[in-house]
């Protein structure tokens, strides 16, 4: 009996992707048809394109084609894991419907999961992409890889895309998470990882769903979820400044008594000392609301998706 290979994919208003990703993917699959069946599955973020028409037409031409229609738009980190813990085969393969995230790795992930790995990844070793990007994106992997609790080490350009063990799969449904970071979680889960190298082309079609926004929030999810460290900077950098404050004070103190007619400190070491702790104040207090933040989502116990609609299942 053939094994059942799932590849799966997220996509939002990608109405000009997603017949070319379908017959891509298609075309490694048949290559592999002696051996594995496959299902596709499209879980769509609630476009407000021509997406869901061209996902339907494409279900109705192919019953190996399975779509998740989102009620509304879930955001860049529920709908993928969505979508991956939605694969029903006896391994998933995450591929982005962007097209930047090439269908022709498939053969090398399924030949590493062969070789008895639970998962195998697709990692950036060149990409075209925006080079002010690519140099904060590798300066997250730096500051995280250093603070990270457990020796949790995220794969450093590794996006998601890549394969799944069904055993990893199960695991990644048992954990009870709303906001989940996927990155994160497999390293949490252990295992050796194949690594696949690739050059990362330029999108193709439409315009890039990243932004500052949605950068931040992979960065700040990552940190707060896999590191204490900052919270407890905050605490020594408090109890610096703390001594810092009063060995200035005494020293000030001091001279005035020696230089009691002369010495007049003016109003500027109040001024720069006033901006100075509420920046750190405030800086902290960001901080320490991105946890307070990560652990009311924890707790929300919202449902990770929505769903409006299913075919094909």
């Amino acid at each position: 009996m053939k094994k059942l290979i799932s590849i799966v994919s997220s996509c939002y208003n990608e109405e000009d992707s997603i017949f070319e990703l379908y017959e891509r993917v298609k075309a490694q699959m048949e290559l592999l048809s002696e051996k594995y069946d496959y299902e596709q599955i499209f879980v769509d973020n609630s476009s407000t394109d021509n997406t869901v028409n061209r996902l339907r037409e494409l279900a109705q031409k192919d019953k190996r084609i399975k779509v998740i229609l989102n009620s509304r738009n879930f955001g860049h980190i529920r709908s993928p894991f969505w979508a991956i813990i939605n694969g029903t085969g006896d391994a998933v393969i995450y591929i982005a419907s962007d097209l930047q995230d090439p269908p022709e790795l498939i053969p090398q992930f399924i030949e590493k999961w062969e070789q008895g790995y639970k998962y195998a990844f697709g990692q950036k070793n060149k990409t075209e992409e925006n080079i002010v990007i690519n140099f904060f994106r590798n300066l997250f992997y730096i500051l995280i890889n250093k603070i990270a609790d457990d020796n949790t080490e995220l794969l450093k350009n590794c996006t998601g895309f890549g394969l799944y063990d069904k055993s990893i799969i199960d695991i990644l449904k048992s954990i009870d998470d709303t906001y989940p970071y996927t990155r994160g979680l497999i390293r949490d889960i252990g295992f050796d990882v194949a690594l696949i190298p690739f050059t990362q082309p330029t999108r193709k079609y439409g315009k890039t769903k990243n932004n500052f926004y949605t950068l931040y929030d992979n960065a700040m999810i990552g940190i707060v979820k896999h590191s204490k460290v900052p919270l407890r900077i905050m605490t020594f950098l408090g109890f610096i400044l703390s001594v810092f404050s009063m060995l200035v004070a005494s020293i000030y103190f001091v001279y005035k008594l020696i230089h009691w007619d002369t010495f007049n400190a003016g109003m500027a070491p109040i001024v720069i000392g006033l901006f100075f702790f509420t920046s750190v104040q405030l800086f902290f207090l960001g901080i320490l609301g991105e946890y307070i933040g990560a652990i009311y989502t924890r707790i929300d116990k919202k449902p990770i998706v929505v769903e409006k609609e299913r075919i094909n299942f």
